[in-house]
Order: C-alpha cells, then sequence, then structure tokens
C-alpha cells in the first residue's frame, strides 16, 4: 500500500477540498492502496458533499466486509458511526438508533456515541434531548469539541441562555479555531445577542472555509438583511 498517495488524498480531504480528495481516492488503481482504506475515505467524502446515498454505499461495504475477528475492527465501529449520522440525515432514524445503541454496548466511544444522538435528536425535532446528550459529552469530556459547538448551536437557535451559547462557542472556537462550523456558530450566537457585526465577520470567514455551505450561506444572507433594516431604521 502506498502511504504518500493517501496522505495526498487526506491532505485533499483535511483541507475540506472533498469534491478534489473524492476525485484523487477514485482515481487510485487496485495496487496503489488497500482497497477497503480507499474505499472508506470515498465514503467520507461523499457523506461530506452531502451524497449520503453514494456515502452508505461505500461505508456499509467496510461494515460487511471485514469478519468480527479482524485488527480492523476500529475501522468497521467507526463506519458504524459514521453510518447512524447519515441514516438520521435521510429519515432512517430506527436504523440510526439501532447503531448507535449497538455501538453503547460495545463501549467504543461513548461520548462520540452520545454526540451523534444528540445530532438524530435534533433531526427529530426533539431538542430536550439533544441538549440531554450534549450535556452528558460534557459531563464526559468538558472540552469535546463537537459538543461545545453543538451544544452553542442548539441553544442559540433555540434563544435560550445565549449567555452559555456564547461561552461554549467561543471555547469550541478556541480549540479548534479554522473550523468552519465552530466560527459559523459563534457568529450564529452574535447574531441572536442582536451583535450583528460580530455576527457577519464570523460567519464570512466561515463561508471562506467552506465556501458551498448551504447552511452558512443562509445564516450570512439571514444575518445582512437584519443590517441592512437595521440601517434604514427597519424600513
Amino acid at each position: 500500500m502506498d502511504r504518500k498517495l493517501i496522505a495526498q488524498g487526506l491532505l485533499l480531504y483535511k483541507a475540506a477540498k472533498y469534491t478534489e480528495a473524492l476525485n484523487f481516492f477514485q482515481s487510485l488503481t487496485p495496487d496503489q492502496g488497500n482497497n477497503l482504506e480507499v474505499t472508506y475515505y470515498i465514503g467520507l467524502c461523499y457523506m461530506k458533499l452531502k451524497q449520503y446515498e453514494d456515502a452508505l454505499l461505500y461505508l456499509e461495504q467496510i461494515v460487511t466486509s471485514i469478519p468480527g475477528d479482524d485488527q480492523q475492527q476500529e475501522r468497521v465501529l467507526q463506519c458504524r458511526l459514521i453510518l447512524a449520522v447519515i441514516y438520521a440525515s435521510t429519515g432512517r432514524s430506527r436504523l440510526a438508533e439501532f447503531e448507535l445503541k449497538s455501538l453503547l454496548e460495545t463501549g467504543y466511544q461513548p461520548s462520540a456515541v452520545h454526540a451523534a444522538m444528540a445530532y438524530i435528536s435534533w433531526v427529530q425535532q426533539d431538542y430536550d434531548r439533544c441538549i440531554q446528550q450534549y450535556e452528558k459529552v460534557l459531563e464526559m469530556e468538558p472540552e469535546n469539541i463537537t459538543a461545545l459547538n453543538g451544544l452553542g448551536y442548539v441553544l442559540a437557535c433555540l434563544n435560550k441562555d445565549l449567555t452559555r451559547a456564547l461561552m461554549l462557542s467561543k471555547r469550541a472556537l478556541d480549540s479548534s479555531p479554522e473550523s468552519a462550523a465552530c466560527l459559523d456558530t459563534l457568529g450564529w450566537v452574535y447574531f441572536k445577542l442582536g451583535l450583528l457585526e460580530e455576527a457577519e465577520n464570523f460567519v464570512k470567514k466561515a463561508l471562506d472555509k467552506e465556501k458551498h455551505n448551504e447552511e452558512i450561506m443562509e445564516h450570512l444572507k439571514m444575518i445582512q438583511v437584519s443590517r441592512e433594516n437595521s440601517a434604514s431604521g427597519g424600513k
């Protein structure tokens, strides 16, 4: 297996150049890399691009191809966690819940599983459970970036305890200053606090990181409309 080639593709992936990374991994021939590893990264790229059915096709191959006594079981568990998120995103909530409950029974990364459960609860609009799940993560790992950012965003969307939302989102961004998600969350919290200039600055930075992210684009549009209305006296 050519580790340099895999590393080259991972550089594109980590730079959020998911289309380029996908094209790179798909261009590898069987003798240039481990088929299952390439399959895994192709699935991740499709997930990031929100092409969920294609992602399922590749990630489910990992789960079904690796036997239970194989040393690569860690990769299988990773895939099952990702699959649960995709199932939730595509309306397959029962499958998502089944995967996550099974993962908890294995003892696999409980903080990551509870964070995924929080996301599923968000998708299902079960906001109380969503908050509870993020709180569980923070009890286990007080500096967990996913939970800090996720809970900050949820509280902001609900206009609930915005002071804490600001604190959480700042801690998340301090730990991951290049994260588009963390930049967007902090901007969104500022928007909810009525600090429109700060909100626009942070959301613009987020959009610079992920130029085609529709959610970030929508946030920026809402903030800019609010700024225009504020400048014109609400007319």
